[in-house]
């Protein structure tokens, strides 16, 4: 799947820290992201969730329970305006849902939700479509900051009644008990976890009605910024993949984008990417569908994907991907 959301590098820069430890170097950790280290100290940098999650990748390799550590440390603070939107709501139920009226600020990869059960509610992540490879990490993570974050939001440990997760229980599952103390379910319809209703009527310690208004409306505009460069660059996507076989060209994209040719690479580059970063994003996706779905010769699929020569796309995809084209095949 190509992704064409925008995030910060608030868990990118998580991820760093927890192996900065170990002595593993940024720069393997960095791998195949596009992400430079410079880019790291920029506080206005967007990156696309592909980004992250080749970061993402390249932690689990080297330790697949990684998710649940990093969900620790995601805090509320870690959200920026929307953090301190949810902290300064009146009520624990307030901040709720105002956190699920903007995932893109949240920056997740699931369908949030609070489903009522009787006296228990359930806060609920569902319909993940992403790197199936990495479907335990992002529920853990996701899951585990969401429970930080309630934590967060009340002052103190918001009790549990239960935790469900939708995969088959790993190996280390003995270590969910430390961030979710109760009843824990695997292989189940989505991933949740239940608190009694009453706790949606609690007061916040935080509670600032004239901050929370301010803050409200920063995240709205923020929203707005970005919701339209996700669809703004999910069009850019849309016109290259359409047009792998004989790639346009940054001059020629920005015709069809009717803007200029300097206009459409100072937007790309704000959303962290570029003309050939894309193309060759696109042309891996494709390839590596190719390769494992069609029959084709590998030098018909280079001339799919516009290589001029065979050569030239063997090189490219060992680069991608590690491997050669020959290799990634079933």
């Amino acid at each position: 799947m190509l992704h064409s959301h925008l995030t910060t590098l608030n868990a990118v820069s998580l991820v760093l820290e927890t192996f900065a430890a170990e002595g593993r170097p940024r720069e393997a950790l960095l791998e195949g992201s596009g992400i430079s280290l410079a880019e790291l100290d920029r506080a206005d940098i967007r990156i696309a969730t592909h980004q992250e999650m080749q970061v993402c990748a390249n932690a689990v390799a080297l330790r697949r329970d990684i998710g649940l550590d990093l969900g620790r440390r995601m805090h509320v603070s870690s959200y920026g305006i929307l953090g301190y939107a949810l902290l300064t709501s009146a009520t624990f139920g307030d901040a709720l849902r105002l956190a699920l009226t903007y995932p893109a600020l949240l920056g997740t990869l699931f369908e949030l939700c609070l489903i009522e059960d009787g006296d228990k509610i359930w806060l609920s992540a569902s319909d993940y479509r992403d790197n199936e490879a990495l479907t335990a990490f992002n529920s853990e993570l996701c899951m585990t900051s969401l429970k930080v974050i309630c934590d967060d939001l009340l002052g103190h440990a918001l009790p549990l009644l239960g935790a469900r997760f939708a995969y088959p229980a790993p190996d280390y599952r003995q270590r969910y008990a430390e961030n979710f103390p109760c009843a824990v379910q695997f292989e189940q319809a989505d991933n949740a976890f239940a608190f009694s209703r009453h706790w949606l009527d609690q007061p916040l310690p935080l509670a600032d009605r004239i901050t929370h208004r301010d803050m409200h409306e920063r995240c709205r505009r923020q929203n707005i910024e970005f919701t339209g460069r996700q669809a703004w660059l999910g069009r850019i996507r849309q016109l290259i993949a359409s047009q792998l076989h004989s790639a346009p060209g940054l001059g020629a994209l920005a015709t069809q984008m009717n803007c200029s040719e300097r206009t459409l690479r100072r937007h790309l580059q704000a959303n962290g990417s570029s003309y050939q970063e894309l193309l060759d994003e696109l042309r891996f996706e494709r390839a590596k569908q190719m390769l494992q779905e069609d029959e084709l010769p590998i030098y018909r699929i280079a001339e799919e994907l516009g290589f001029s020569e065979t050569a030239s796309f063997r090189h490219a995809f060992s680069r991608w991907s590690g491997v050669a084209p020959s290799q990634f095949r079933p």
